[in-house]
């Protein structure tokens, strides 16, 4: 258990401090104990977890990083989802050109059909290696600072 004099209330780091001790309980030095969580106050920006997320957020490192991320994915939805589109307006449209077999049983739906699997299996494989070559590491660094700095501001 956690060495803590008696009657100090309840942690700030245990959430359920406040249920220990309810509206017209007692705290354990005889007074009542207080209604409510106690709401924190707001903090001006630059202060605390809050002003270090913003910092971080509004760094050249972490602006980067999303960059990186929209000239990935961005491209990438974009023709997935015109080739998605094309298919299914060729197969409502062009249903002849879709019915044209190719190799037996097997024709031009199937095809592009599997196709769609083939391109998501490929585009999962292309961003999995986007980010691991182009963000991983970038983001992992701002992790560790923006952890660093946090622990420094509650401190």
């Amino acid at each position: 258990m956690h060495d803590r004099p008696e009657g100090a209330g309840p942690r700030l780091d245990d959430p359920w401090g406040e249920a220990l001790t309810g509206p017209g309980e007692h705290d354990g030095t005889g007074a009542p104990a207080p209604r409510g969580p106690a709401r924190p106050q707001p903090q001006p920006a630059g202060h605390g977890r809050a002003g270090v997320y913003l910092e971080v957020q509004r760094s050249p490192a972490f602006q980067e990083v999303r960059a990186r991320y929209r000239r990935f994915v961005v491209p990438a939805c974009t023709a997935f989802t015109v080739w998605y589109l094309l298919y299914v307006v060729a197969a409502t449209s062009a249903p002849g050109l879709m019915a044209r077999p190719v190799v037996g049983a097997v024709n031009v739906a199937m095809l592009a059909g599997l196709a769609q699997f083939l391109t998501t299996f490929l585009l999962t494989w292309a961003y999995a290696r986007h980010a691991r070559l182009r963000r991983d590491r970038a983001a992992l660094e701002l992790r560790w600072q923006t952890q660093e700095r946090t622990r420094r501001a509650d401190g």
